[in-house]
């Protein structure tokens, strides 16, 4: 995806999450984020919103905390002061070239990466709002598969994430976008291609995007093989 993709995206999926939440109310909880109700989950896009465009901004290249920024107001200004989040946001990444050198957590330290990652981010809790709301549309699959491949691109990165070689094949029924996941003693290896593995799952882009983020169960996407690797996958996985 390009840079206006993704800010398309961010403005897209700010804007929906700023309606569900005023439709459910701040108060309502979040059955996708135990513990959460609308107003937690605003501010919580909304810092991290807030944090990206700062990093950004100031071509950070170490992490800024979180902690040492202004925190998200109460009552009813915080959904306005999210819509200003996102709109700042945009405006910040629009002017920074994609190969800026911006501190990141991964091996991507560019703009780029901050870019996708805040309109996966969005997305995926955009659906969070409208849950809670009680009606989610469901992701556009080229962000969707797009979040997928960001998400899967992390896993090898973990040196907790290791296995005995079992194998998890991803695939998307309406667009593209394959995995094949392999959890070895010494880590996982992620690649895109198409292969027979100990449990394959396919769905739509939008179900696995939110299966891999945690939202959907795994009897949701149509499973072939080893369904109890694929619940095992997910908890691994998981943050």
């Amino acid at each position: 995806m390009e840079l206006s993709d993704y800010l398309t995206a961010i403005t897209r999926e700010s804007a929906a999450l700023a309606d569900a939440a005023e439709r459910a109310g701040l108060d309502a909880p979040v059955p996708s984020c135990p513990g959460w109700d609308v107003g937690d989950l605003v501010a919580h896009v909304g810092e991290v919103q807030q944090w990206a465009r700062i990093t950004v901004e100031q071509r950070a290249t170490e992490r800024i905390s979180r902690r040492t920024l202004p925190g998200a107001p109460g009552g009813p200004e915080r959904v306005p002061w999210f819509r200003g989040q996102a709109a700042s946001l945009v405006a910040v990444l629009a002017a920074t070239p994609v190969d800026a050198r911006v501190w990141s957590w991964t091996d991507d330290d560019t703009a780029q990466f901050w870019s996708r990652r805040q309109a996966n981010e969005a997305a995926v809790h955009r659906w969070d709002a409208e849950l809670a709301a009680g009606a989610p549309a469901t992701i556009d699959a080229a962000l969707a598969a797009d979040g997928v491949d960001e998400r899967l691109g992390w896993l090898p990165a973990r040196a907790d994430l290791a296995g005995a070689g079992e194998t998890v094949h991803l695939h998307c029924t309406d667009t593209n976008g394959e995995w094949f996941v392999t959890l070895s003693p010494s880590g996982s290896t992620v690649e895109r291609v198409h292969a027979k593995g100990d449990v394959a799952a396919r769905g739509a882009a939008s179900d696995l995007d939110l299966f891999v983020w945690g939202r959907v169960a795994p009897t949701d996407l149509d499973v072939f093989g080893d369904a109890a690797l694929l619940a095992r996958f997910q908890e691994l996985i998981s943050f």
